[in-house]
C-alpha cells in the first residue's frame, strides 16, 4: 500500500508504440481508480520494451527489471493489457510477466489475493477472446484473482477515442468503469 495509505494500482502493457490502444484502455482503467481514491503506476510498452530478456539463470537486474518488481510487490492491484497476437498476449507483456518470478519466495507470492483487471485490443472478437482467457489463465496460475469484467476492443470495429484521445464508445468507458469499480472493491 502505498504511504498515503491509500490503494496502489500498478498498470503495465501496450506494445512497442508509445500510447498504442491497449495502453491507451490501461490508463483510462488506471484513470478510473484514481478517480475512486487509489495512487497509479505504469508501465506502458516502451518501458517493457526496455526490460532484458528474462533469464531465471541469472539473478542479476537492471534498474528498470528491479522498479517493475519492487512496484508489483507494493501494488494492491494490478491491471495488464496487451494487444492479441494470433490468439495470444504480446511478447513484453510475456516477459514483465516472466520477471515477476522473482517474487515467487515472497509472502505474498506473485499477484498473490490481489484484483487483477485485463485489458485487450485485438483485431475482432475471437482474438479478443482467446487474448482475454490466455491472460486470465496466467493471472489464476499467479494466484491473482481476475476481474470480472475484462476489457475488449474489437480494433476492426470499435473506435475507442476520439481525435482529442478521450474515450469515445460508451460501452468501452462502460466497461473501464465497471473494471475499475471492481478493482477497488476487491483491493479493498
Amino acid at each position: 500500500m502505498a504511504a498515503t495509505g491509500r490503494k496502489t494500482v500498478v498498470g503495465l502493457g501496450g506494445t512497442f508504440r508509445q500510447a498504442s490502444s491497449s495502453e491507451r484502455i490501461v490508463r483510462a482503467v488506471l484513470a478510473a481508480c484514481e478517480r475512486l481514491g487509489a495512487e497509479s503506476v505504469m508501465f506502458d510498452g516502451p518501458a517493457l520494451a526496455r526490460l532484458p530478456h528474462y533469464n531465471p539463470e541469472d539473478p542479476a537486474r537492471t534498474p528498470e527489471q528491479q522498479a517493475l518488481v519492487e512496484a508489483i510487490r507494493h501494488a494492491d492491484a494490478i491491471v495488464i493489457g496487451s494487444p492479441g497476437y494470433h490468439g495470444g498476449y504480446s511478447g513484453l507483456v510475456k516477459n514483465a510477466v516472466d520477471l515477476l518470478e522473482d517474487l515467487r519466495a515472497d509472502t505474498r507470492a506473485y499477484f498473490d489475493g490481489r484484483p487483477v483487471g485485463i485489458v485487450v485490443t485485438a483485431a475482432g472478437w475471437q482474438g479478443c477472446g482467446t487474448t482475454l482467457s490466455a491472460l486470465r489463465d496466467v493471472v489464476h496460475a499467479m494466484r491473482g484473482w481476475p476481474t470480472p469484467v475484462g476489457v475488449t476492443v474489437n480494433s476492426v470495429e470499435q473506435r475507442p477515442f476520439d481525435e482529442t484521445g478521450a474515450l469515445a464508445d460508451p460501452r468501452i468507458a462502460a466497461a473501464v468503469e465497471a473494471q475499475a469499480a471492481q478493482i477497488m472493491q476487491f483491493a479493498a
